[in-house]
């Protein structure tokens, strides 16, 4: 565990468990943005993890924090990643550490991708590349049938309101309801 600054000056709390010094929280700001896990730290000085990513929000330098929230990357190259993940190429870990970003926005990327294949796979381009646009994928024998069967059923329908309608002027009674 440290104790002294470059100047000699004991590095400690105010009180056991007070606030840390500022020279303090600086160099611990500064370990942790070139690359100290924040583990050892946590270890070696006591600090807890929340206190921790409270000074990298509210202390941290701007690089680090746009590292950290990915938004460095472009779209494509956010896809890209996603994309790689899905389909095996890279882990999830391996992502995280090539691209230093958190598993919390990686996990947000991850869950937009899904819910973007999700929305896309109720309409698919790719399956619709050879089709004509309304047009059900059938043999041709398949829809001479399915016109077929729609004639025979709209005729069946006309014989039927036929029946209704002399039915009603022979019988003088209502049959069908009204509408309402």
């Amino acid at each position: 565990m440290k104790t002294e600054d470059d100047q000699g000056t004991p590095i400690t709390r105010f009180h056991e468990r007070g606030h840390f010094q500022t020279n303090l929280r600086d160099e611990l700001i500064k370990s942790i943005e070139s690359g100290t896990p924040r583990s050892v730290i946590v270890y070696q000085y006591g600090v807890s993890r929340s206190t921790l990513s409270d000074w990298m929000r509210n202390h941290g330098s701007k690089d680090y924090q746009a590292k950290q929230l990915g938004s460095d990357l472009t779209e494509v190259e956010k896809r890209s990643i996603v994309r790689q993940i899905e389909q095996g190429l890279l882990t999830p870990h391996a992502a995280r550490r090539t691209y230093g970003m958190s598993g919390q926005t990686l996990n947000k990327w991850l869950k937009a991708s899904l819910k973007e294949n999700v929305e896309l796979a109720v309409y698919d381009p790719f399956e619709m590349k050879d089709k004509a646009v309304g047009q059900p994928d059938l043999p041709d024998p398949e829809k001479e049938a399915l016109k077929k069967a729609l004639e025979d059923a709209q005729l069946k329908i006309s014989a039927l309101n036929t029946l209704i309608d002399v039915a009603e002027d022979q019988f003088k009674i209502k049959i069908r309801k009204k509408a309402g």
